[in-house]
């Protein structure tokens, strides 16, 4: 770590620790990170923080365009535009953009998940280089060009890809994972595609989600590093103001249905490990249940090896080189997932341990000591997730995406810190119905399959 990120660390650390005592003291708490926030004239939404330790700026534009918005008939469309935006745009070939960025030092990525979708760019603040840099990059992020050529190439790419995947007993289990669960909801489909529907996909489906999702006005700009505010602003105009213009109201997701009863499949492979995922529909991003279920699930099953999964299963009974659980919050609820691989003829004993810690955990909840533990973990790493521009820069991302509170790095310490064990066991009992939840098994040899099971092979 250099200097420059060394201090830049050390002032963010000294001001959680400051902000921490001020909590304890009840003196209302001032901004760890001042976020400011604002609309440009095409009505994206913006996020910046100045912080002139480095001569570098890190730039995102994301949009209400992941895989979640797929067609199921059309499914790898979303994830096929957002891998084509930079392999060509107004004028410019793939070797082109990749060159001229490489010329003035600057790096081009993109995000693609679940809900979001974009392009981030990390470029040096000095003013030829930025300008050079941004100017590339508003005009991939308007006027992309979805070459036909280059479309079939990725086609072929990645048909390649899914074949190969669909041999994985990883793979296999996670989409049957995500089909039980999700049903007929986008978000059960996988965020690729599938061959057939890839084969499928043409030029103009690209253009025409471009058009529908990468508006100006669903826009979200996030923005850290060496410029002033009003720089920052002009910046924020000129990558926003040639996106397409939005059709009508931001593009919607379907509600997410509760699982009525809970549901098995059992899955033949021949790998020598089974695969096995439990789950079911979990929070919402903005929930008022997060801070209750995920200090508890860190206890439960996202905290390593003091967690109560990995405990029982690794620890106790050496059934799983891993073992875990975790909630995924989305703009419809996320999935919460337990998932471990163990020996084909230990399936069977592995789950069984799981289903009893989890049924356990959620009648019980947390001890204290447990709770105490894992607040002091949490919080104790807190500051290494916002040590660098980069990880505060996906925090802005993430923050004004799903529109979370301008205070949501300030106050992340002292919502975990309130959390209380009745809190924890009350929202567990609420949000997770073990019987409810569906099961997939992949590889097993020795699984007797309940009354609920759908036998696959």
């Amino acid at each position: 770590m250099n200097a420059d990120r060394f201090s830049f660390f050390i002032r963010v650390y000294l001001r959680l620790s400051a902000a921490a005592v001020l909590l304890l003291a009840a003196v209302p708490a001032w901004a760890i990170l001042p976020i400011q926030h604002w609309q440009t004239a095409a009505g994206a939404r913006v996020y910046f923080v100045e912080n002139h330790d480095l001569p570098m700026l890190d730039l995102s534009v994301e949009f209400p365009a992941g895989s979640g918005y797929d067609r199921a008939e059309k499914s790898g469309t979303a994830a096929m535009t957002n891998r084509l935006l930079r392999l060509g745009a107004d004028g410019l070939s793939e070797d082109e953009i990749a060159r001229r960025l490489a010329d003035v030092g600057a790096q081009l990525g993109g995000r693609f998940e679940t809900d979001r979708a974009g392009l981030a760019l990390r470029t040096l603040s000095s003013t030829r280089e930025r300008r050079e840099a941004i100017g590339i990059f508003a005009r991939i992020l308007a006027r992309p060009e979805f070459p036909a050529e280059v479309l079939e190439r990725e086609k072929v790419r990645l048909i390649g890809a899914l074949k190969e995947a669909d041999t994985k007993p990883d793979t296999i289990a996670a989409l049957n994972f995500y089909r039980l669960v999700y049903g007929e909801h986008p978000y059960a489909l996988r965020s690729a595609g599938e061959v057939a529907t890839v084969e499928k996909l043409a030029r103009e489906d690209l253009a025409g989600f471009h058009r529908r999702h990468y508006a100006a006005r669903y826009a979200v700009v996030a923005l850290i590093g060496d410029v002033t505010r009003a720089e920052a602003e002009l910046i924020a105009e000129e990558v926003t103001r040639a996106l397409p213009q939005a059709g009508g109201d931001e593009p919607l997701l379907p509600p997410v249905r509760e699982l009525a009863s809970g549901a098995t499949r059992l899955i033949a492979h021949p790998a020598s490990q089974a695969h096995i995922l439990l789950g079911a529909p979990g929070i919402r991003r903005d929930d008022p249940d997060y801070f209750p279920l995920f200090v508890g699930n860190y206890v439960l099953g996202g905290g390593g090896f003091v967690s109560r999964i990995t405990e029982e299963v690794r620890q106790k009974r050496g059934l799983a080189y891993s073992a875990y659980s975790y909630f995924s919050p989305l703009r419809q609820p996320g999935p919460f997932v337990i998932g471990l691989q163990t020996q084909r003829g230990q399936a069977q004993e592995a789950l069984g341990i799981v289903r009893k810690t989890l049924r356990e955990f959620v009648a019980r909840g947390p001890t204290e000591q447990e709770l105490t533990a894992a607040k002091q973990n949490i919080t104790g790493g807190f500051p290494l997730r916002i040590d660098s521009n980069r990880k505060i820069h996906e925090y802005l991302a993430l923050i004004g995406f799903y529109r979370l509170p301008l205070t949501y790095l300030e106050d992340f310490v002292r919502n975990v810190e309130r959390v209380t064990a009745a809190e924890v066991r009350d929202a567990f009992q609420r949000r997770v119905r073990p019987e409810r939840m569906v099961t997939v098994v992949v590889g097993a040899e020795d699984l007797k399959p309940p009354m609920d099971a759908d036998k696959r092979r």
